[in-house]
């Protein structure tokens, strides 16, 4: 039996959550099967967002007032429509009217979604573009190499036991990471 499953967020204690439980409650979500949290939207770990999404079966409802209420970022957005996806969960967001249980809501999601994908793919063209002109031009990716001299000192100071890792790493410049993977290696 499916279910009508409800979240609501409000960023701040002093902002209140009536208006999206009153918009809840219209759309048929019993109060027992409302989520709802005081918290900003930027944070990932949200507890009652996560709770829901570990409570919601198969052929559920997951009904919120307004996308920026569930969403951090359209990626994040974009994550949670393949997660509802998978787990044959439908979607309903009442202020834009976005219903996946519609063919036109499920277009409108997967617009969203092809348009996230463009955006990555369109980021990792340009990053490999990049690469590739700075290869051209003689440049290479990743840290700068650590003179050989300065690790073997760094080595040296290490073995001789006489300072500490942080006095090691301050007189060679060589990272603590560095000199335990040298050491490891050795």
């Amino acid at each position: 039996m499916s279910r009508k499953l409800g979240y609501a967020r409000v960023s701040t204690d002093d902002q209140h959550l009536e208006l999206q439980i009153d918009a809840l409650r219209t759309a048929g979500v019993e109060d027992r099967d409302m989520f709802k949290e005081k918290m900003t939207g930027s944070k990932k770990d949200r507890p009652e967002l996560e709770r829901l999404l570990a409570y919601a079966q198969p052929d559920d409802t997951i009904i919120i007032w307004k996308l920026d209420r569930i969403g951090r970022s359209a990626k994040h957005l974009i994550e949670l429509s393949e997660h509802f996806k998978t787990h044959n969960i439908e979607f309903v967001s009442l202020k834009e009217k976005l219903d996946t249980s519609t063919a036109i809501g499920r277009l409108m999601f997967n617009m969203l979604a092809a348009l996230a994908e463009f955006e990555r793919e369109m980021i990792i063209e340009r990053t490999h573009a990049g690469l590739l002109a700075a290869r051209a031009r003689g440049r290479s990716g990743g840290r700068p190499q650590k003179d050989a001299a300065d690790i073997e000192r760094a080595l040296r100071l290490y073995r001789s036991q006489e300072y500490s890792i942080a006095d090691i790493t301050s007189m060679t410049g060589v990272s603590k990471a560095t000199l335990y993977r040298r050491v490891k290696e050795a």
